[in-house]
């Protein structure tokens, strides 16, 4: 409403202030809600079938720790697997129809060891406990049923070496080894290996094939890391493979490839606008099923009859909410489902094909109150060099694009950096939104599902253009009106850590208080301390982020703790000490750096935690002190 009285006049002005004050009015009326409610652990969540459909799944509390649970169908009583008081187990699967594995690291250093139990709680065995030594699942190996291939970076801490796993004995024998440049492997639906990705030059990617397990593998096709073909999985006939790829395109799609030649040979679906993300198929019924991609919400292209059908029966009775298929029986005629939205965690329900029959299972926090919770809506704004940059805002509940006026605000840049923002319950942002403070988060260049382009854009622009979204976003919701401008922090992790910092170098009268989790002060130390498994992925690294060496100028203007002096904003630091990817140095020294300029900062360090707060009692003391202090300074 610019030039407001020599437009409309007194009356319009009238119905401004009468907005505004009703606006304040509902933020201070609505109900506050404790923290722990949002923060605490799911009361049952991650649930499956087993592959029988006799029995489904589900974790859940134990000890304050989420531990595995397995239920009868049809029965309320339910067997506790494990027992885990240290750490939640970070996922788990049924291997058969009487066994589970999962997989749980140490204070979150991210060594995942892999570990299995029988339904009924017994033959608890740790299959892959070898110090320092991450395990990854490789192929499920659904119809061999005592059988797993995983990965171990167990003879080289760089680089993974494929092995079949026996989950009863815990024998094993190394598949193939690898030769340092292999970056992931490939099995066909009989559990062969029959393909490998893998780094040459340092930048270059190159799949590699072999048509039988006694072949060397032989490359098929070499192509600049900023293209890929990422295989998802062998057609039914073990011949060509079904991927996801932006060969000679901006935006990925899904296409059949010719393995054995490295040549795409159809295309199978491509959107104008996103990226493909993932790919589907019937293991049971031998088709491809569906595609997905995320525009503001995730969307589906279906290839298949059947799986829409499935989904409009689905939309018929829950269509209220966004679904998801998470697990399935090996027949494929029972399945679990997730509802979710902008406003709940939603629940699980089991769908009984056969009988047309849709059981609701358990909802994952039913102390959440959904019409307590907060709109995200979402939104698009121009950067100053002319990007259309989308997002989604978030305000207090019982307000509207329309009535937001003058709000405290905190900008939560997402971490990766190369990953995206997505609509759905995400509990900062309904507690933050439950608090007073309108939230808003944004897709800045380098976010994944845009295409390559806008991929691209992000290279070596760590601090640069890619801060200069951030705060163009800032200066967007001002001039809307909606911000206060002397109310807004900024919040973020991992990257969205990074540019917290760097928000506060380069505008540091912007925002009124700052707070960094796990993030990146120092670009030179950051990219000496990865984890040894990234090393092979170094070079990438230096044309993604910037060479320490040739971008040195570059470094040191885009390193906070290297320009701490321009620092005036409170901050708030949180880390955890065993973090393997962003080490507890990054948040040491920025301290330092202020507090020998004689500025307090406010820091956190869990000695038990990684990359991120996974444990309760760690999760209410962080957003605790960071309510405390965002009210300290935005209120």
């Amino acid at each position: 409403m610019k030039n407001l009285l020599s437009t409309s006049g007194a009356k319009m002005l009238l119905v401004v202030f009468l907005t505004g004050i009703l606006a304040n009015t509902s933020i201070m009326a609505q109900k506050q809600i404790p923290l722990e409610d949002f923060f605490k652990n799911p009361e049952k969540t991650y649930f499956q079938i087993s592959p029988d459909g006799k029995y489904f799944s589900y974790t859940a509390p134990y000890e304050n720790r989420m531990n595995v649970f397995v239920q009868k169908i049809g029965s309320k009583k339910a067997t506790r697997l494990t027992s885990e008081t240290d750490r939640s187990i970070a996922g788990y699967f049924w291997a058969n129809k009487d066994r589970i594995l999962y997989l749980k690291d140490d204070g979150g250093d991210e060594n995942y060891a892999l570990y299995g139990v029988d339904k009924n709680g017994k033959n608890l065995k740790c299959l892959t406990c070898f110090e320092d030594v991450r395990t990854q699942i490789l192929d499920q190996l659904e119809d061999i049923p005592d059988e797993v291939i995983i990965g171990l970076n167990k003879r080289n801490p760089q680089v993974f070496d494929p092995y079949r796993l026996n989950i009863v004995s815990g024998e094993m024998s190394m598949l193939a080894e690898n030769p340092g440049n292999i970056q992931g492997w490939m099995t066909d639906h009989e559990g062969r290996l029959r393909a490998a990705i893998a780094i040459v030059d340092g930048v270059n990617i190159q799949i590699q094939y072999r048509d039988k397990e006694d072949e060397d593998f032989r490359p098929v096709l070499t192509t600049s890391f900023k293209e890929s073909v990422d295989l998802a999985f062998f057609d039914f006939e073990n011949k060509n493979v079904y991927a996801i790829s932006n060969l000679g395109r901006d935006k990925s799609a899904v296409v059949l490839f010719d393995i054995a030649n490295g040549k795409e040979l159809e295309v199978l679906y491509e959107n104008d606008d996103y990226d493909v993300s993932s790919v589907h198929y019937s293991r049971a019924r031998k088709v491809i099923t569906s595609a997905s991609f995320t525009s503001w919400k995730r969307e589906r292209n279906f290839f298949d009859d059947q799986t829409k059908q499935i989904f409009d029966r689905l939309e018929k009775d829950l269509g209220e909410y966004e679904l998801a298929i998470t697990g399935y029986n090996k027949a494929e005629d029972m399945f679990i489902i997730r509802t979710y939205s902008d406003r709940s965690l939603g629940a699980y329900y089991l769908y009984d094909m056969n009988n047309d029959k849709i059981e609701k299972i358990h909802e994952v926090s039913p102390w959440i109150d959904e019409n307590e919770m907060a709109n995200q809506y979402p939104i698009k704004y121009t950067a100053r060099d002319g990007l259309v940059i989308s997002g989604y805002l978030t305000l207090p509940k019982g307000l509207t694009m329309e009535t937001a006026k003058d709000l405290p605000v905190v900008i939560n840049p997402h971490g990766g950096p190369w990953a995206r923002d997505s609509w759905g319950f995400n509990p900062e942002i309904q507690f933050l939104a439950n608090r007073g403070y309108a939230i808003l988060q944004m897709n800045f260049r380098g976010s994944t599902g845009y295409g390559r382009e806008f991929w691209e854009l992000s290279f070596k622009q760590w601090g640069l253009t890619m801060q200069n979204d951030i705060t163009d976003g800032v200066y967007w919701l001002i001039n809307e009106g909606i911000a206060d401008k002397n109310k807004i922090a900024i919040y973020g992790g991992s990257y969205g850590g990074y540019a917290t910092l760097q928000g506060i170098v380069v505008t540091p009268t912007l925002y009124a208080a700052a707070v960094d989790y796990v993030g990146v002060s120092n670009l030179f130390t950051f990219l000496k301390t990865i984890p040894p498994y990234w090393k092979p992925l170094l070079d990438m690294m230096y044309e993604m982020v910037g060479n320490p060496e040739t971008d040195s100028v570059q470094f040191e203007a885009t390193s906070p703790a290297m320009n701490s002096d321009k620092i005036m904003t409170p901050l708030f630091v949180a880390q955890g000490a065993n973090d393997p990817r962003v080490n507890i140095d990054e948040s040491d020294q920025i301290v330092k750096a202020l507090e020998d300029r004689g500025i307090e900062v406010e820091y956190m360090v869990k000695d038990d935690e990684g990359h991120g707060f996974y444990n309760e009692e760690n999760r209410f003391d962080f957003y605790r002190a960071m309510e405390a202090f965002l009210a300290k300074y935005l209120k």
